[in-house]
């Protein structure tokens, strides 16, 4: 299909839904100058239940969103787009979504991550890379629950729940390898997460001196698996971001999104998706680059940084390695 087919498509489409569309579907807004990027945005909206308006260039996007009534999501295909207008259109975007309650999908290439990312700070923004149709689904499934104020997308729960589990499991491992410390043979007292606040770390004495060399090798030991076994078969990356960032605030190193991506060792729109999770749990925050407002900086909050410096010190105390 080409973009005047897929415009065609979609001019039928918003002008009169056919059969397997609801009255209420949402609409979305195409914004996009690669034919190839738009057809593959027209088919994930179809298969999400949604409706598209006729595609608007970058050019147009750039001149005002504002114009355009009416919608639940904005889709902006970043391929082919002039960086200048990249920008222009991203802060429209953001601004228009964080107004009218938007949602907002955006595929971009590996090398626009940083601008993308230091535009779109939105909490109903994401950001794709190289997806696959089933990922474009996803994504824009996520923004139409947002859009109606439904938050129940089954792949979100599924790494929300995932997530949770990761941090719970961090916490009793700290708690326990603290009481045994203490020699301590009671029972654990609620962990080391304070329900209401986030991480705390364990009142098990002094604290313990961790060096950013200790975290690099853990992650080059991680990393020296898939030498041996499937890349797959040890996915974890809300881990190894978290080492990553950690490793970096001992080295006092600031870290942008893109080499975050790759330190979690996961395809790009995966790992964009779990720092979008984890931020969600105040675990990241973002940090702007103050000389350069295309660039975006992630870095552990102080929750974050508080519970890798509790299970770091518990392990140490232990007598165990990191891992």
């Amino acid at each position: 299909m080409n973009l005047r087919q897929a415009m065609a498509r979609l001019t039928m489409l918003h002008e009169g839904p056919g059969e397997g569309y609801a009255s209420n579907a949402p609409i979305a807004l195409i914004v996009a100058d690669d034919a190839k990027a738009a057809s593959e945005a027209i088919v994930a909206l179809e298969l999400a239940g949604c409706i598209a308006r006729k595609p608007i260039s970058f050019a147009e996007a750039s001149a005002d969103l504002s114009n355009y009534d009416g919608l639940d999501l904005i889709l902006i295909e970043a391929a082919a787009a002039p960086d200048a207008l990249l920008d222009v259109v991203l802060v429209r975007a953001d601004t228009l979504a964080r107004e009218r309650s938007l949602g907002v999908v955006a595929t971009v290439l590996p090398e626009q991550i940083d601008a993308a990312a230091a535009q779109l700070m939105g909490p109903r923004a994401q950001l794709l890379c190289n997806p696959g149709e089933a990922d474009r689904v996803s994504a824009i499934s996520t923004a139409k629950w947002r859009a109606r104020g439904v938050m129940d997308d089954v792949n979100r729960e599924a790494e929300s729940a995932r997530l949770r589990r990761l941090s719970e499991e961090v916490a009793r491992i700290a708690e326990t390898l603290a009481r045994l410390t203490r020699g301590d043979d009671a029972e654990p007292r609620g962990g080391v997460r304070d329900r209401g606040t986030g991480y705390r770390g364990p009142d098990a004495g002094p604290a313990v001196e961790v060096a950013s060399a200790e975290i690099r090798a853990v992650i080059r030991a991680r990393r020296l698996r898939a030498q041996f076994f499937a890349d797959e078969l040890f996915a974890d990356p809300a881990w190894d971001m978290l080492l990553d960032l950690f490793a970096a605030e001992l080295e006092r190193r600031q870290v942008s999104v893109s080499s975050l991506c790759i330190a979690a060792a996961v395809p790009p729109t995966t790992a964009l998706r779990w720092i979008g999770t984890l931020h969600d749990a105040g675990l990241f925050e973002r940090q702007a680059d103050p000389s350069d407002r295309r660039r975006a900086y992630i870095g552990l909050s102080s929750k974050g940084l508080e519970g890798m410096r509790s299970y770091a010190g518990a392990v140490k105390r232990a007598g165990l390695h990191l891992v």
